[in-house]
């Protein structure tokens, strides 16, 4: 399903304003998961309620933490869905879900939150997921 644009601006500004770049084509996404060696944070974005109260706010809360990723990118399934299901295509194994976080360190995935890590927690406690998550694989050495 598509959802009307102008429904969805909020929610995209939501994370672009916090430093994410927006990838609404495939090829767009092949460009940079397909090259990009720097630790990478991808979320899919959505309109569920998961996403507003629990992925959002808990992205925004890890990005508050000193050590964190050096490129943040987002897609939004319901309305870029190419560039979505490119970006997912990245994610193997995980299935699809929305909303859902991935965290790339030299090209590979090495993290993931799927919705059902999301769904009915708190946002500070998915933000403590993503932390530990960057620690581990953000942090110069």
């Amino acid at each position: 399903m598509m959802y009307d644009p102008m429904l969805v601006q909020p929610m995209r500004e939501e994370l672009t304003r916090l430093g994410f770049e927006e990838l609404r084509t495939p090829q767009a996404v092949d460009a940079v998961l397909g090259r990009e060696t720097a630790t990478t944070l991808v979320v899919v974005n959505s309109v569920c309620g998961c996403a507003a109260r629990n992925a959002r706010p808990a992205t925004r809360l890890a990005l508050e933490h000193e050590v964190r990723p050096r490129r943040l990118l987002t897609v939004f399934a319901g309305q870029d869905a190419e560039a979505t299901a490119q970006a997912r295509s990245y994610f193997a194994p995980y299935p699809p879900s929305s909303p859902q976080i991935a965290l790339f360190h030299d090209g590979k995935l090495v993290f993931m939150l799927e919705r059902r890590q999301i769904e009915g927690r708190q946002a500070q406690e998915i933000a403590r997921d993503l932390t530990a998550a960057f620690d581990r694989f953000c942090a110069t050495t």
